[in-house]
């Protein structure tokens, strides 16, 4: 290697830092568990030596002992989903995945058929499996060429860079920069500014390296003018200097193309070699010498001599598995475009039929049949039809690539047009799912155009219910795209056609969904759309339908506060909901989300969680992931008030991952914000990471005007308060409200109030905070909701507060500690109990004080809340715990407590404790990168040897277990 010095002097320190991890992890921990991934993104133009750096990188990790697997995207094979992965994962063992629990998940990486899976459950599945491949050696995962990896690969890279691996495993990729699709330059960009992205831009070699390039055969004055011509690139001065010697001699002033000598040295060759490279350069992948030899029409030893002169010529290469590939990526391209069209033509063809009849999937096939196809074929579509379907969960951008290429061949004649229709509808279903919204959005608007008869009208039944369904996913898609007031439009419009009683339930489902995120219609104004559908689906006896209306239902009147009528639709909805089955909820599973969240604004948090979670479940094995997000924000949203603050973490993580996918912006300031709120009470006091994700959040929400841009601006002004600024704070909650704060969500706006409150009071504006607090008593009074009572409560006590009487402002807030806890709303229990407790003290009321601080401990860190268990450092009472009856007389009860745990094992008690800062069996799971099953068996074991029956159970012993090593006991902090 020349000139490369400081490149490999940081991949040596990568490495050998994943070896050292692999191989000595921290003490009591398992090596799969060691570090974090990191990513090398290697840049630079064509032939400027990426490749072959990444080669000895590969080179010296072998050395080292590490798992090496390499991949390479290629040009022609832009579609193929997840190519350059499945490409790299080619080198591994074949037993090397043996025993690995999610070998279905990541099957489409093998182009496997696996089980149901959407492609972010693939993205964390992968994790995991690199993950595992890291032990005991290190990984390292090199991909070449990755502008022009297909759009599956480059999500996952994404996860990779955004989810960095806990295992010892290095990322090398190389790309060209002007080549690289702008989504992949932010995705690599935004790891550099994590620190989990190093780039390394490779420079031209300097003439004393190409000098030494050249050999010392060579006249210096003939190196000078052969390095002046390349400019210093490495592949371009060795191809001047072949043909140097070939008897080439380039002027300065007009150096011949790359291209022109490229082309030239393929001119000498045979009619049948050039047949041979021709033929490679357009299978790519496919080129194994038996592929080769079927699609020349050549075989046998003249054949095999063929190849063989190829290879001395350094025209042919032999990869991995014997496939055969061209010296450099530039020369495939080159004999591509200059290999007669109907040549390419029939070598696809034969290709295709080749691997049809090797039975191979249609996803690899596809690629093949697109380049054949010149005229309508109902068989090739069909192939076509087949990879869209089998890709549109885990790749919909390659779905509706080969939708929009049946699309294309297929006759515009009336017998094709239902068939059209169709394949319409789902391309523009895929583009919604990959970001694609505003194609997505104007294929739907034309579909929608051609769907009416002479009249207006549709002119079958099945017409109709594909035209109600393209309506539904348009008005879906505006919304995503921030445009609710046009989709509530769409919706009514159709509903004045007069449509089938079915279909108005379908609509009136949409409609209601979409009222309340709309600045411009209220739930109030599409209430009588609402309930005219809930009629029809009850006029039907459509159960499925009926409930998925009054979930509808529930949570408008719950958002805009009616919570009587909430209450009653929301019980209505849940009792129907729970006495289906899950195959009939695969429709609801929008209202499902629907229904958790007016039971979370109820403050039914149980009822909330368990619906979310089983949506999920019905969501994620049906493909509807455009739910998903709704209803992990809404678990995470409970979690937030029930102090599982961990947890919440990340679901809205995962939850962010899907919103990036989807290319919503106002979804995506949904979920930041939802995030931002969880990271707030999860982070420690002055940790900058909750102010710069909901910083991005009112960024993502840009100048828009809904519930969504409305709450992600109340998250920020959260956010601004807690950081110490309640300037801008104020500033915040005022840009969410607007006037009279009529924007900010009804049902929640004693909450927010309390941040408007505590602003005034800390910028000297005691009036202003006076009104705002009175404002929360009247609208909770209204409510009726405790939690929202107590958050009017906490208003409350800082007026007194601000007085100097704290024994009033201490009551305050041990009624707002009660009201929290009535409703099971801990976080803001705890809360409530740390500000009250110095004013209990204050007052003269030590012990009740010093009770007060200690139950609030104890459920910030049972919830893993560091906001709380910080506020509780700084309001610990005088003389700390030693105080405290906790720390005397249930020392016997800690001895006890200590024997039971003592007997799990180190597996079972991290797992405990991470069952007590509440995070799911699956949550487990992927953290520790195990199977689900393998977290509940030792869940199990936990309960058996402890004696408790219950994940809350034990979720006190633990918490109880850390308290009590916080307060001396000796043999709780020895276990």
């Amino acid at each position: 290697m020349l000139g490369r010095s400081p490149e490999l002097a940081l991949f040596d320190e990568l490495l050998d830092r994943a070896v050292r991890d692999a191989r000595a992890p921290a003490k009591g921990a398992e090596p799969r568990d060691s570090g974090r991934s990191r990513l090398v993104d290697i840049t630079g133009e064509a032939g400027i030596g990426k490749s072959r750096l990444l080669g000895e990188v590969c080179a010296r990790a072998s050395r080292r002992g590490m798992t090496v697997l390499r991949g390479r995207a290629t040009e022609y094979e832009r579609q193929v989903p997840f190519q350059v992965f499945t490409d790299a994962l080619a080198h591994l063992d074949p037993h090397a995945p043996a025993g690995f629990q999610e070998t279905d998940a990541v099957a489409p990486l093998f182009q496997q058929s696996g089980g149901a899976v959407d492609r972010f459950g693939l993205h964390r599945s992968t994790a995991a499996l690199l993950a595992r491949l890291a032990a005991p050696s290190g990984l390292l995962l090199a991909l070449d060429d990755l502008h022009w990896a297909d759009p599956a690969s480059q999500e996952l890279l994404d996860h990779l860079v955004r989810h960095p691996v806990h295992a010892p495993v290095v990322l090398a990729v190389t790309r060209r920069d002007r080549q690289s699709p702008e989504s992949l330059a932010a995705r690599l960009t935004r790891g550099l500014d994590t620190g989990t992205v190093v780039r390394l831009g490779l420079r031209p070699l300097s003439a004393d390296d190409c000098a030494e390039l050249a050999g010392p055969g060579l006249p210096p004055a003939e190196t000078a003018a052969l390095y002046a011509a390349s400019e210093g690139n490495p592949f371009y001065f060795l191809t001047l200097l072949q043909a140097h010697r070939g008897g080439t001699t380039p002027e300065s002033s007009v150096p011949p193309g790359l291209g022109t000598l490229l082309l030239d040295e393929l001119t000498a060759l045979a009619p049948s070699r050039r047949g041979i490279v021709e033929a490679v350069a357009v299978l790519g992948e496919h080129a194994t010498p038996a592929m080769v030899s079927r699609v020349t029409g050549r075989s046998g030893a003249a054949f095999t001599d063929d190849v063989h002169a190829l290879a001395r010529r350094d025209l042919l290469r032999s990869g991995p598995q014997g496939m055969l590939t061209l010296r450099h990526p530039v020369v495939r391209t080159l004999v591509h475009e200059s290999t007669p069209f109907l040549r390419r033509v029939e070598i696809h063809r034969l290709a295709a039929q080749e691997l049809a009849r090797a039975g191979v999937s249609a996803a690899e096939r596809a690629r093949h049949v697109e380049q054949s196809l010149t005229d309508w074929d109902p068989e090739a579509v069909a192939v076509l039809d087949e990879a869209a379907a089998r890709s549109a969960r885990t790749a919909p951008a390659s779905s509706a690539h080969w939708l929009e290429v049946a699309l294309r061949h297929l006759p515009h004649t009336p017998e094709h047009a239902a068939r059209r229709r169709e394949l319409t509808l789902r391309r523009a279903r895929a583009l919604a799912a990959c970001g694609g919204l505003r194609e997505s959005r104007d294929l739907l608007q034309e579909l929608i155009a051609t769907e009416q008869g002479s009249h207006g009208a549709p002119t079958t039944g099945k017409d109709q219910d594909l035209r109600v369904r393209a309506v539904v996913l348009c008005a879906l898609v505006e919304r995503h795209l921030g445009r609710c007031t046009e989709a509530v439009a769409l919706l009514r419009r159709e509903l004045a056609r007069g449509p089938a009683p079915g279909h108005v339930v379908r609509l009136g489902l949409e409609l209601g969904s979409a009222a309340p995120m709309d600045s411009a219609t209220s739930y109030a104004q599409v209430r009588t759309e609402v309930e005219g559908a809930l009629a029809a689906a009850r006029s039907t006896g459509d159960e499925i339908g009926e409930a998925g209306v009054l979930a509808v239902a529930a949570l408008g009147e719950a958002y805009e506060g009616n919570m009587a009528a909430a209450h009653r639709l929301a019980r209505q909805a849940a009792a129907l909901v729970d006495s289906l089955p899950d195959n009939d909820l695969t429709a609801l599973c929008e209202p499902l989300a629907r229904l958790g969240w007016a039971e979370a604004f109820l403050e039914q948090y149980p009822d909330a969680e368990r619906h979310a979670e089983r949506g999920l479940d019905i969501a994620r094995r049906s493909g509807q992931l455009y739910v998903v997000p709704h209803l992990l924000l809404c678990a995470s949203h409970v979690r937030v008030q029930t102090c599982r603050v961990s947890s919440a973490v990340e679901l809205a993580d995962q939850a962010e991952d899907i919103a990036r996918g989807i290319g919503s912006d106002q979804l995506l300031a949904f979920v930041l914000a939802s995030k931002a709120s969880a990271l707030v009470a999860a982070c420690p006091p002055g940790d900058p990471r909750p102010l710069a994700v909901a910083e991005e959040a009112v960024a993502a929400a840009g100048t828009g005007v809904n519930w969504w841009a409305s709450t992600a601006w109340c998250i920020f002004g959260w956010a601004s308060l807690m950081a110490g600024d309640p300037v801008r704070s104020r500033d915040a909650m005022l840009q969410a409200g607007g006037p009279e704060l009529q924007r900010i969500q009804p049902s929640m706006r004693p909450l927010y109030l309390e941040i408007l409150v505590t602003s005034a009071l800390l910028t000297g504006e005691t009036g202003e905070a006076r009104g705002w607090a009175e404002r929360a008593r009247k609208e909770a009074e209204q409510l009726g909701l405790p939690m929202q009572r107590a958050s009017a409560l906490r208003s409350a006590a800082h007026l007194p507060l601000a007085q100097g009487d704290t024994a009033a402002a201490a009551d305050l807030f041990a009624e707002a500690a009660a009201e929290s806890a009535r409703c099971g709303a801990v976080f803001w229990e705890a809360h409530s109990l740390l500000l009250g407790a110095p004013l209990e003290a204050a007052a003269g009321r030590g012990r009740s004080g010093t009770h007060a601080w200690l139950r609030g401990r104890r459920l910030a860190e049972a919830g893993g809340s560091g906001m709380l268990v910080g506020l509780a450092d700084a309001t610990r009472p005088p003389g700390g715990a030693s105080e405290a009856p906790y720390g005397t007389s249930d020392r016997p009860e800690l001895a006890e407590l200590s024997g039971r745990l003592a007997t799990l094992t180190a597996r079972e008690l991290e797992i405990a404790e991470l069952v007590a800062q509440g995070l799911t069996s699956q949550a487990i799971a992927d953290r520790l990168y195990v199977s689900r099953r393998t977290v509940e068996t030792h869940v199990s074991r936990a309960f058996r040897k402890t004696g408790v029956s219950s994940r809350t159970a034990l979720a006190t012993l633990m918490a109880r277990r850390r308290s009590g090593s916080r307060f001396g006991d000796a043999r709780a902090e020895e276990d």
